[in-house]
């Protein structure tokens, strides 16, 4: 199967006035080209009009109602914080019967409140607006290093991808110890620790004389 491939060569800078596509990433070595998995790719051809046979390649993926780029907070709102709250990230909510939804979501002081409503998109959107903490979308570039580096994918190879300058950027800032490190760390030794600590059975006829032919 042929491999499909994302060619970083521009970065969209939000500022007061909007957002602007800028030609060029911070540093050279943020131009780079990624590999995508094919679940990926379906998901973003998915994102393709039906009748979009040909795509204009400078056209935009993520966008606006109008075409233009996404705004980060707008993004945020409408898409990072509900899809928290869907994956059980961020606060919960629970079917509590027909047409009844309830919202759940803590407070900056830890204290649960909760709603009901008729819709579950109604729920979700309270727990987005209302919920305190949630992971981050810049915490999936982390997890995307980790679980490169973890699987191991040599660390050269995952800097290139990331777009980094230094290795020791991919490393100290970007992958994170997963909590089975203890057991990975046990699994590297066992197999080949067992090789050569279990030796074949000595044939008795073998190594019972010295040189010169006396027994041992």
């Amino acid at each position: 199967m042929r491999s499909s491939r994302l060619h970083v060569a521009q970065v969209a800078e939000e500022t007061h006035g909007g957002v602007v596509l800028r030609p060029y990433p911070k540093t050279r070595a943020g131009v780079r080209t990624v590999p995508l998995p094919a679940f990926l790719v379906a998901e973003l051809r998915a994102l393709l009009p039906a009748d979009d046979v040909t795509p204009d390649p400078r056209s935009l993926v993520f966008r606006d109602r109008v075409g233009r780029p996404l705004r980060r907070s707008n993004f945020r709102r409408r898409v990072w914080l509900p899809s928290l709250v869907r994956a059980g990230l961020l606060g919960q909510v629970v079917n509590a019967g027909p047409h009844r939804y309830r919202a759940v979501w803590p407070d900056r002081e830890g204290v649960e409140w909760s709603a009901e409503f008729t819709t579950e998109r109604e729920a979700v959107a309270c727990v987005a607006v209302k919920a305190v903490g949630g992971m981050r979308f810049h915490d999936l570039r982390h997890a995307y290093a980790t679980w490169l580096v973890t699987d191991g994918v040599p660390i050269n190879l995952v800097q290139r991808v990331m777009g980094h300058e230094q290795a020791s950027t991919t490393l100290d800032r970007y992958t994170h110890t997963p909590d089975d490190y203890a057991a990975r760390v046990l699994d590297a030794f066992t197999l080949p620790a067992d090789d050569l600590l279990t030796s074949a059975p000595e044939d008795p006829a073998e190594g019972a004389f010295d040189e010169d032919g006396e027994g041992l």
